[in-house]
């Protein structure tokens, strides 16, 4: 019973070696997977998403990035909060 279990292991082994080198040995290719439900209005979810996007300002104080709605402005630089304003700019 043994002798059956060890060529059937070594003939499962060498059909592995055999098929991962004709597949040069690249990782299989993951399956595709079926589109979203509500795939067609995902051109309308990104033109509102699209319309949602604001601009980004840097800190003249620290270099942060903020949206441009948040913005503190003073003497002609742009802050990301009133205490930063109240700084030297950097």
């Amino acid at each position: 019973m043994t002798r059956i279990l060890f060529w059937l292991g070594l003939v499962f082994l060498v059909m592995f070696a055999i098929r991962t080198k004709l597949q040069g040995g690249r990782p299989p290719q993951p399956r595709r997977q079926a589109p979203p439900p509500d795939a067609e209005r995902g051109g309308r979810r990104a033109a509102a998403a699209a319309a949602e996007i604001e601009t980004m300002l840097c800190c003249a104080h620290c270099g942060i990035y903020y949206p441009a709605s948040e913005t503190v402005q003073a003497k002609g630089l742009d802050y990301c909060s009133a205490a930063h304003a109240r700084l030297p700019a950097a």
